[in-house]
């Protein structure tokens, strides 16, 4: 994320005739009408009064960061809730209509929806706290932690923090931006550790469809067989296929389609996603801050720029083909031409430039789909690459103190790479 400039006012100054007069396009706001000498400092000082907003009170901090929190509780929890019932389509509008219930009955739903909620919200609050005591720690002004509640699907788009000031050396952006993903992940596997050794019996899964107890065990083979790619299926990664072959008993491990249903597994493979998603290496994601710490300013901002044309390329592979007929060209063609012109636009220093590398990244994935028909990206990818390439940015600031970092920072840096290769996936629901 982009940070502040907190440059302190000069110390007094004496006047100086060419400042703004209220007289002239310049001027902002008129100047203060004391009578005393107008200096720099003192028009600085001025408007600084003029337009800072005044910051809120304690309580009412506490008050939007506890209700954004237990809003974002409330939505996870009817997400749970949700995904745990049989159903073909998981990004639903969350169950309201659960309040309706009195009694055992409501509570007998929330209790199955705080088993996604609560393992899930307590990585990403582990992930947002390891970034804000790593800050303080470094006397880095930060918020708490600002909860997004969603509405339908997961039911929350996770959880951010807002640097308040500037991060002035890079051993800083490297701390601050790895302490989150760290935290979250060795959560994420203690979940994961936990679910896959307190797999239900398949009764739970019967309970759930009741149709697939007639097959017993064997019902993948009937419900799933050979060539069905019947229902949504959640990516696995390396990391938990490792501990799923290592810690899951096989008669209880459900179905890849079935996951959904299983809050716990759910709520830890979607805390590894995530934690792959925040270590991208690119621009002031935690991972650009890591990958930034580690190359410097010059090799990361030349490195992100082959990255992230790599990850367009993937995410729009296969949108067009030769093979496609005159109206999808005719209709969808402009679209995508603007949004990578969009998205473009500015990553190169000229903007003719970056039209020009948009051109060649179309034409490639059309050649590729050429050569290789089945050749597929993900769509989805093209929506996160819009906000990095025209809200974020793809590039890492500098910091004032470019210092390397220790040998030991370097390790865990690397570390950190490691483990985005076993979290991510390019296909995370299919």
């Amino acid at each position: 994320m982009p940070f502040p400039e907190n440059t302190p006012p000069p110390p007094s100054e004496p006047d100086f005739a060419g400042f703004p007069t209220g007289h002239g396009p310049a001027d902002v706001a008129a100047p203060p009408a004391d009578g005393r000498p107008l200096t720099r400092t003192r028009w600085a000082r001025h408007l600084f009064r003029r337009f800072e907003r005044p910051a809120p009170s304690a309580p009412r901090t506490a008050a939007l960061h506890i209700g954004l929190f237990l809003l974002t509780l409330i939505t996870t929890t009817l997400a749970g809730i949700e995904l745990t019932q049989a159903q073909e389509e998981p990004l639903n509008w969350l169950p309201w209509r659960v309040f309706l219930l009195r009694g055992p009955a409501l509570w007998a739903e929330l209790q199955r929806g705080l088993w996604f909620a609560v393992p899930f919200l307590g990585v990403l609050t582990v992930h947002e706290f390891g970034h804000y005591f790593t800050a303080r720690y470094n006397r880095v002004r930060t918020s708490l932690p600002y909860y997004i509640p969603f509405p339908m699907g997961l039911g929350t788009f996770g959880a951010i923090i807002r640097i308040r000031e500037r991060i002035f050396s890079r051993r800083e952006f490297f701390d601050i931006g790895l302490a989150g993903p760290l935290a979250g992940f060795v959560v994420a596997v203690g979940v994961l550790i936990y679910g896959f050794t307190h797999l239900p019996p398949l009764d739970y899964l019967f309970a759930v469809h009741p149709d697939y107890a007639q097959y017993g065990a064997d019902y993948a083979r009937h419900v799933y067989p050979a060539g069905s790619s019947g229902g949504y299926t959640l990516a696995r990664p390396l990391l938990y296929r490792w501990l799923e072959t290592a810690l899951a008993d096989p008669a209880r491990l459900p179905h890849v389609n079935e996951l959904l249903h299983y809050p716990v597994l759910l709520a830890g493979a979607l805390s590894l996603f995530f934690t792959a998603l925040n270590l991208l290496p690119l621009g002031q994601l935690d991972g650009g801050h890591i990958l930034y710490g580690l190359l410097g300013p010059g090799r990361f901002n030349r490195l992100v720029l082959v990255l992230f044309v790599g990850f367009i390329f993937y995410a729009g592979l296969g949108l067009f083909s030769v093979r496609d007929d005159w109206q999808s060209w005719a209709y969808a063609a402009p679209v995508y031409a603007g949004y990578l012109a969009l998205i473009f636009w500015r990553v190169l220093p000229r903007p003719r430039q970056g039209l020009l590398l948009a051109a060649g990244i179309w034409g490639a994935q059309v050649a590729c789909t050429a050569v290789w028909p089945a050749a597929v990206g993900n769509p989805g990818w093209l929506l996160f690459g819009l906000l990095l390439g025209r809200l974020t940015g793809i590039y890492h600031p500098p910091a004032p103190d470019e210092r390397p970092l220790s040998r030991g920072r370097k390790l865990l840096g690397w570390v950190m790479v490691a483990i985005f290769v076993v979290c991510f996936t390019p296909s995370p629901i299919k």
